[in-house]
């Protein structure tokens, strides 16, 4: 019975998550006070503990690209998009570029077996209360998704000055699992166009 009560919260997250896929890239535009940043902007600055006891600060990257993934376990995208991510950090990690992923309200036992069974060997950070994830989600999504859940699945390229320069969100209808567009967007940067 208490499983039968469990599962459509999971399958209400999932569909909420479903429901976000009409945005893609979040197009450049002028901020408003109090607004999310987006593409042009400077990310918003965060200190978060690390599953290894660690905390990482992300204005002490600067001089660095961040690629800054949100994630849950529980998100079946962000699953498809790991071994991407744990590829893309052994690819890119020689040319200066850091990866983070910052997990969305989830408890660090639960976060340390998904990382480790992906051999995940950058920061993975612990956002417990979805702060981080609320600053960072734009306001024009879905009504019915928690401010702090729009972000799961979510990438974001920050340059060395800390503006961000892409900025996807779930597409479930051009699902970019292998990261391509991200990776697109780095090697632009990393070019200097």
């Amino acid at each position: 019975m208490k499983n039968a009560a469990r599962e459509p919260a999971v399958d209400r997250r999932h569909a909420m998550l479903c429901m976000a896929a009409a945005l893609a890239v979040v197009p450049v535009a002028p901020v408003a006070a109090g607004a999310p940043p987006g593409p042009g902007q400077v990310a918003p600055d965060f200190d978060l503990p690390a599953i290894d006891g660690s905390r990482v600060r992300l204005s002490q990257l600067r001089e660095r690209f961040v690629v800054l993934h949100f994630a849950a376990t529980w998100c079946p995208f962000c699953n498809a998009e790991l071994p991407h991510l744990v590829a893309l950090d052994k690819a890119y990690k020689e040319k200066g570029v850091q990866v983070l992923i910052v997990d969305v309200k989830e408890g660090k036992r639960v976060v340390e077996r998904w990382s480790s069974k992906a051999g995940v060997a950058f920061p993975v950070l612990l956002d417990s209360d979805g702060a981080v994830a609320t600053r960072y989600a734009p306001k024009d999504v879905q009504p019915d998704l928690g401010r702090d859940e729009v972000m799961v699945a979510s990438n974001l390229l920050i340059d060395k000055e800390g503006r961000i320069r892409f900025f996807s969100l779930l597409d479930t209808a051009r699902f970019d699992a292998r990261l391509v567009a991200l990776r697109a967007a780095l090697d632009e940067h990393l070019a200097g166009r």
